[in-house]
């Protein structure tokens, strides 16, 4: 698999969990109701999908590499969403973790 078909997948992801994590949000806390919330329901289970989509056979790696993405990615939902202006320390961490994701994921390793 290529790097960015990998990372491609990743982001996919990444879109299904956030933003299912986000409908359950706005279906409980915001009181969008229950057509909200199961569209989440939904989109989160279509992350896990998406995630064994990865040609890497760990579980942990695969699902620890992703969790990089998760973090940056949950940053740039929240500028999008809701209007959340990270500020630098927000910035910083996610850009560690991103590189975390790519050593994690893409480092090369004998087989």
């Amino acid at each position: 698999m290529t790097v960015a078909r990998s990372v491609a997948l990743f982001v996919v992801a990444a879109l299904f969990e956030i933003g299912g994590a986000w409908l359950v949000w706005q279906g409980i806390r915001e009181h969008r109701g229950r057509l909200w919330i199961g569209a989440g329901v939904i989109a989160l289970g279509l992350y896990g999908v998406v995630a064994t989509l990865q040609t890497d056979d760990n579980f942990g790696r695969v699902l620890a590499a992703y969790g990089g993405v998760f973090v940056a990615g949950s940053i740039l939902w929240g500028m999008v969403a809701d209007g959340y202006r990270p500020d630098r320390y927000d910035v910083i961490g996610a850009l560690v973790c991103l590189a975390g994701m790519a050593v994690i994921m893409y480092a090369p390793r004998g087989r």
